[in-house]
């Protein structure tokens, strides 16, 4: 169970945080900019909701997707060290992945082929969930970054989620985009 009661406590005043386990981290550390990034998502989903509410199911779908971000969070701010803990850990799990597929493609279901690619935009909801898939997208490069660094290791599901997430997020700004009449198609050499 989480409590807040105090927000600042000060002792990330030298540049350092705390991870759920383990020594205290620079801010700038690979684990602390992925979960870091995958907050900023977070950000922009809950930007994009706004305009979702009366888009249903998706914004039941992004609300689920803002409650497994959190999860992801956690998953990244507890490294696993191989030492034992006196907890089970919070982490992305298959099925996780799994409901994302299965929800992209019902979004997908009702959306035409692509005949070029989407530029990011169209309505507030739309341009939001495009900004939420760059983020995404970063994160997972991050991610990547980080499980190249001896030591740090990184579940599969939770690398798994964050690419079937920037996937999720491109389906559904075209879903959000007036299933997909809204889209704004690149048109390259358009002009030169």
């Amino acid at each position: 169970m989480v409590k807040l009661n105090k927000i600042y406590t000060r002792t990330g005043d030298d540049g350092t945080t705390a991870l759920v386990c383990g020594p205290r981290r620079l801010k700038h550390d690979l684990r602390v900019e992925a979960y870091g990034t995958i907050d900023e998502a977070n950000s922009a989903i809950g930007m994009a909701r706004l305009y979702t509410q009366d888009q249903q199911p998706l914004d039941a779908m992004l609300l689920r997707i803002q409650n497994d971000l959190f999860d992801l969070g956690s998953d990244l701010a507890t490294p696993d060290t191989g030492e034992a803990l006196e907890w089970e850990p919070l982490r992305i799990v298959q099925s996780q992945v799994d409901r994302l597929e299965s929800e992209i493609d019902a979004l997908n279901a009702h959306l035409e082929p692509l005949k070029s690619f989407v530029l990011p935009g169209g309505t507030p909801a739309a341009a939001n969930l495009h900004l939420a898939r760059t983020i995404t997208r970063r994160a997972e490069r991050i991610m990547v970054d980080l499980m190249q660094i001896p030591g740090e290791v990184l579940a599969s599901p939770a690398l798994k989620y964050v690419n079937r997430l920037s996937d999720f997020l491109f389906v559904a700004a075209r879903y959000a985009n007036d299933i997909g009449k809204a889209d704004i198609l690149w048109v390259p050499g358009k002009h030169r």
